[in-house]
């Protein structure tokens, strides 16, 4: 390992995690390497798509019980139609930061896929459905804890270490976001446990996103006897959907994308009912409500007179902004990483997650802290097995840091 020079002097990564105990949570996690792998094709052999509540709860379960035997007191909350949420508490020293940890339970795969695309490891790369996004995110949470009880002494840095497994990220959060609003408003620090890019950086901000359905409500008529008593639904949506790609790129940073499309009944009958559904991104949240503003102007004038529009809005994450406490978070990171011997920067992302959440609400967030891996939602999505005893060793080596970091601790008390 090589020394690195601290950016905080005298609180900085090296005054806080000593290269002996770097050593210890690489071996620690090293030896572990097998069980971690076998855990992993466990996970990604269930199918829990964030509409298949069954297999989500499997994947609950078996994340409470992990919970548990890591010395958590765990809580169950249950949800008739989308999967449970678990929160996982460790107790520490009363006066360290509290610290908030965020993974989830569910992937975007419709049932069956798990059979069709079977865990497997080929040449260094873990491949199946949710292998990054995120089962080894999850799994390198859990085994992170692991290794910091092991490899230090008790009672753990943190006035609370609080752990969130959320069953419903890959859809927005819509059960699970009242939950981690409720941790987060007592929380000095959130990490979230999505992959790292594919090129290794972690992701201190991400951009924020709208969904929107919006649905055209015409008149049908007889398409060739007297089509002109007919209102066209798929007509105005035809035009709208022009006019809503036509926001891409019309402030900086921002993306407009109608990705799904339906309407009609027959082919012979004049249709009085078409839906879009759109994506919406930004860095900012003033060009997100600009853009928005913008959606709503376009439902309100529907090329085809006497159409109407309604809008419903899916799904909301306010954008994830870089906060100036966070740079600390980062520079920790990157501090830790050069002294166990690798280069590590970070970036913005496009993709949302409940990092949005937490760092909206002004809790400084560091997201991307799993191993490397990428083509998350595809078929060829892939783990770099390589990547996880280092990626997991290291943000084992930041809650480290984090809980002994005396200015961190010092934010809870207004500092």
């Amino acid at each position: 390992m090589t020394t690195n020079t601290s950016p905080f002097p005298g609180t900085g990564s090296g005054a806080l995690v000593s290269d002996a105990e770097l050593a210890a949570l690489t071996d620690h996690l090293g030896a572990r390497l097998p069980g971690f792998l076998a855990d992993l094709e466990h996970l990604v052999s269930i199918d829990c798509g964030s509409y298949t509540k069954r297999g989500v709860d499997e994947v609950a379960t078996w994340t409470a019980t992990a919970l548990r035997d890591l010395g958590a007191s765990v809580t169950r909350h249950a949800n008739e139609t989308l999967g449970d949420t678990i929160v996982g508490v460790f107790d520490g020293q009363t006066e360290g930061p509290h610290v908030l940890l965020i993974g989830h339970l569910d992937t975007v795969f419709p049932e069956g896929t798990a059979a069709e695309r079977p865990f497997r490891v080929e040449g260094g790369i873990a491949r199946g459905p949710g292998v990054t996004d995120m089962k080894s995110g999850l799994l390198a949470g859990l085994y992170a804890i692991g290794a910091v009880r092991s490899a230090t002494p008790r009672p753990l840095p943190f006035g609370r270490l609080t752990f969130i497994a959320n069953p419903d990220e890959e859809i927005g959060s819509p059960a699970s976001t009242p939950i981690i609003r409720e941790v987060a408003a007592s929380a000095d620090v959130c990490l979230v446990l999505e992959c790292a890019r594919a090129n290794g950086d972690i992701v201190s901000a991400r951009k924020g996103i709208i969904d929107s359905r919006l649905v055209f409500h015409g008149r049908a008529a007889h398409a060739g006897v007297e089509p002109e008593k007919g209102r066209n639904a798929i007509h105005a949506a035809a035009d709208a959907v022009l006019r809503l790609q036509a926001l891409h790129g019309r402030w900086p940073g921002v993306t407009a994308s109608v990705g799904v499309i339906g309407g009609g009944s027959r082919p012979n009958v004049v249709p009085d009912h078409a839906a879009l559904e759109v994506d919406i991104r930004s860095a900012t949240r003033e060009a997100l409500e600009a853009a928005t503003a913008e959606v709503r102007a376009i439902a309100a004038s529907p090329a085809v007179p006497d159409v109407t529009v309604t809008i419903e809005e899916m799904g909301r994450h306010w954008p994830m902004e870089r906060l100036e406490r966070s740079g600390r978070l980062v520079d920790h990171a990157v501090g830790l990483a050069a002294r166990m011997g690798f280069p590590l920067a970070d970036t913005l992302t496009g993709g949302a997650s409940d990092a949005n959440t937490t760092a909206g609400m002004g809790v400084p967030t560091l997201d991307g802290l799993g191993p490397i891996g990428g083509l998350d939602h595809s078929p060829d999505e892939y783990l770099e097995v390589d990547s996880i005893v280092p990626r997991t060793a290291l943000l084992a080596a930041l809650l480290l840091a984090v809980g002994r970091d005396p200015t961190v601790a010092s934010w809870r008390a207004g500092g």
